[in-house]
């Protein structure tokens, strides 16, 4: 075990942690991976244990979201690649734009492709293959709209579209 990687030795995820495995520090949470030049806007609170793909400058997150801890937000699939036996030799790209005030849950997976709207909500586990409408709720793997949020100011109403998806409705 390296020095950077054993207990009794390192400072949480140091410096030298990242220097010791490549991973270049970043300024918003030093348990994050964000690889690439990704943009991220000013407010942007992300998450310990995220991952975020910014590999060829793909990877836009507006201003003011929140990427809760592990979320992991891609813009490349190696898929294709694998599965051909290395036939199909490209790394497959598509660039990912996350709108102004997002709410990204603990462990939600953004696929390559996908577009957010602004104060979007993507609820814990999520798995988002497709685009997200501004102010929508959505939950599940795959990820579906449940409901929308009607915003005024500081007051926040969710708006489920069926009753049994409100968990404070009894089912």
């Amino acid at each position: 075990m390296c020095e950077a990687c054993d207990p009794a030795t390192r400072d949480g995820f140091s410096a030298a942690f990242h220097a010791a495995h490549g991973i270049p520090p970043n300024p918003y949470n030093a348990h994050a991976r964000i690889t690439g030049e990704p943009v991220i806007g000013e407010g942007t609170w992300i998450g310990a244990f995220t991952v975020l793909d910014g590999g060829g400058g793909l990877l836009r997150i507006g201003d003011g979201c929140d990427i809760a801890a592990g979320a992991q937000i891609y813009t490349h699939s190696s898929m294709r690649r694998c599965v051909s036996g290395r036939a199909y030799g490209a790394v497959d790209r598509e660039a990912v734009s996350i709108g102004n005030h997002v709410f990204v849950g603990p462990h939600v997976t953004i696929m390559p492709g996908v577009s957010v709207g602004d104060s979007a909500a993507i609820l814990a586990g999520s798995v988002v293959t497709r685009d997200v409408a501004a102010r929508s709720l959505v939950a599940g793997v795959p990820a579906r709209p449940i409901g929308h949020l009607d915003i005024d100011g500081a007051e926040v109403r969710v708006v489920y579209h069926r009753a049994e998806q409100d968990p404070g409705t009894a089912v």
